[in-house]
């Protein structure tokens, strides 16, 4: 008797119809000056392209030694002058931080310039540091009105906003950057309330992803901007020819990270070679630790089980992938084999209309 049974999907087969797009930091390394930071950022967004990831999306951070890419939406215009077809965006524009009414604008230029391709990722963090967020004009507590920038912001598209009648957002009225908030817990529900696609990060902290996950599929409500809910996971994937290897290029960010947990300044990357030599407190050592565990990397094979085993769980539509270590060479690598092993060439269309904004 012939079994009906099917057969399990592989690996591959989870992973077929996952979008699979970049964020990058524009971390600066030790002995570079920031403005060749920058312009490794816009010709890796060129070879993002080649190899076929979905979108490249760059960061907000103030006042950071280790971090070049402190005005997202001007390097994005770079980005997008740079690259013909991938989706540029930011991850993200921290909302807090500033007047909706001029990001609106600022959006509004980017997809005047390149329609179609703006991705409009959006945080609810304020300054990294007191002292940044008094140079910006702003308080911790500006993140509580994150809801209602939000959608102050979106009102400026649509011509919906009502606290400014006399004003309009030009040339943003009428266009539609694809928006996306980066967030977990109270900022997933928003996500939800106002129909937005999340995009949820630190894959180290599963059950908390995993939650808020769920929290924002069961209350989403269809809106003009997605029809129905769509997530996005992030976190660091390192991908090398041994799992060894492949450990090695999570040491700078993972040494940089301790240090700023115990120094309050994030530094630019060392080698791994430098950031193992360093003498570090008890207290140092222990967030170095921490901070190399947990993250996906792997050879090919290797990446690609955990990787499904993530969507798998999460049921997610993209993954945004992360990968900050000294070496570009190998970075640019790990982000090529990771692409091969995906078979990123091969077009991936989303299932119906998940995400009318982004198809």
């Amino acid at each position: 008797m012939t079994s009906t049974r099917s057969t399990p999907h592989t690996p591959a087969d989870v992973l077929a119809r996952t979008r699979f797009s970049i964020l990058d930091r524009s971390r600066t390394r030790t002995g570079e000056d920031r403005a060749e930071a920058l312009r490794a950022t816009v010709r890796f967004a060129q070879q993002a392209e080649a190899l076929g990831y979905h979108r490249f999306w760059v960061s907000e951070h103030h006042g950071v030694p280790g971090v070049a890419g402190s005005a997202p939406t001007v390097l994005a215009a770079a980005i997008g002058s740079a690259t013909s077809g991938i989706r540029v965006g930011t991850g993200g524009v921290m909302l807090p931080n500033h007047q909706p009414l001029v990001v609106a604008e600022q959006f509004g230029v980017l997809e005047s310039l390149f329609p179609g391709r703006i991705d409009m990722g959006l945080g609810r963090s304020v300054g990294f540091t007191e002292g940044v967020r008094r140079a910006l004009g702003r308080d911790k507590h500006d993140a509580d009105d994150f809801a209602e920038q939000l959608r102050q912001l979106l009102g400026w598209f649509t011509g919906e906003q009502t606290d400014h009648p006399q004003v309009h957002a030009h040339p943003a009225e009428g266009l539609r950057p694809a928006p996306f908030v980066l967030a977990m817990g109270t900022g997933a529900a928003i996500a939800a309330e106002l129909g937005l696609p999340l995009v949820i990060g630190d894959l180290r902290d599963k059950d908390r992803m995993l939650g808020a996950i769920g929290t924002y599929r069961d209350s989403f409500r269809p809106s003009r901007w997605s029809e129905q809910p769509y997530v996005v996971v992030s976190g660091t994937v390192a991908v090398a020819a041994t799992t060894d290897a492949a450990r090695r290029l999570l040491i700078p960010e993972a040494g940089s990270m301790a240090y700023s947990r115990t120094h309050g300044v994030f530094p630019p990357l060392a080698t791994a070679d430098q950031t193992e030599a360093r003498s570090m407190t008890a207290k140092e050592l222990t967030h170095y630790e921490d901070a190399l565990r947990g993250h996906i990397h792997g050879t090919e094979d290797d990446v690609v089980e955990q990787l499904a085993t993530i969507v798998t769980a999460s049921g997610a539509d993209e993954v945004l992938v992360t990968t900050s270590t000294y070496d570009r060479a190998e970075m640019y690598d790990s982000y090529r084999r990771l692409a091969r092993a995906l078979g990123l060439s091969e077009p991936r269309l989303p299932e119906g209309n998940r995400l009318a904004a982004t198809t």
